[in-house]
């Protein structure tokens, strides 16, 4: 079982495929268990991929006295490239707060990014809408219980069209945020964590290439607070998604946005 001691607690990685590394993160779960499955196509038949648990995630512990900040989590995404011996590695945060993890590296270690590609992220707290949809998340989890949560999640986060056609397998068990059942606490720190977020004066520092993806159809993390990410990083290069909700869905839509993301990682 593939864990390390990193940051002071047990952290659990995959590592997927051969190549130059890449170190992929997504939103309050994880790739990791079987969901490798669902990270773009091909990405592994060309780069190593390491995936991991976030604290209190599945395999990985945490220590709740320690407070949860985008930097605690990023310190523990460097210590791991570092026990690895990646050396310098192309940064991909899909969906949330694995996006802002990659801001917070690029700025602290750029020595250790090669490139990064941000979606559905997020560089500071200020747009009250944003803020507003994530306390209500933590309300409905907290209050409610996670199948409320789960269900009001799924549908901010998916096309119309994929939800009415995919709503019996986003719901229940086996449906997305399902790591998060039974663990508010868990789901409170990386939301602290979320909303404690604010690198918009630092994003100038970041000097690796960087492709920031704005999907229209995202309600949550829409190309409102995504434009101001690539404004404000040097020569950051934008790419829009018209047709795409806050997750990637649907076979057409996936295989579209892996050959944006191989093509992104080979170009750099």
């Amino acid at each position: 079982m593939p864990i390390a001691d990193i940051n002071n607690h047990a952290m659990y990685y995959e590592v997927h495929g051969q190549g130059d590394p890449v170190l992929l993160m997504g939103g309050w779960g994880t790739f990791c268990h079987g969901g490798e499955k669902m990270l773009p196509r091909g990405l592994t038949d060309t780069h190593k991929v390491v995936i991991i648990d976030y604290r209190g995630i599945e395999e990985s512990t945490d220590d709740a006295s320690v407070p949860a900040t985008m930097d605690l989590y990023a310190d523990d995404a460097i210590g791991l490239i570092e026990h690895l011996d990646l050396g310098p590695t192309h940064l991909i945060g899909l969906v949330g707060m694995g996006a802002c993890i990659d801001q917070v590296i690029a700025i602290r270690r750029p020595d250790l990014v090669r490139s990064m590609l941000n979606m559905g992220a997020w560089c500071d707290t200020t747009d009250r809408l944003f803020c507003d949809q994530m306390e209500f998340f933590k309300l409905i989890h907290r209050d409610m219980g996670f199948d409320a949560f789960q269900r009001f999640v799924c549908t901010m986060s998916f096309t119309p069209e994929y939800y009415h056609a995919n709503r019996d397998k986003l719901l229940g068990p086996q449906g997305p945020w399902r790591e998060l059942r039974g663990k508010f606490p868990v789901h409170n720190r990386l939301m602290t964590a979320c909303m404690s977020h604010d690198v918009t004066a630092r994003l100038k520092d970041i000097k690796a290439p960087s492709l920031i993806v704005h999907s229209h159809l995202d309600i949550v993390t829409g190309p409102h607070l995504t434009r101001k990410i690539q404004a404000g990083i040097p020569g950051a290069k934008g790419i829009d998604l018209p047709d795409v909700a806050h997750v990637v869905a649907g076979k057409e839509q996936k295989i579209k946005f892996a050959a944006l993301v191989n093509e992104w990682v080979a170009s750099v």
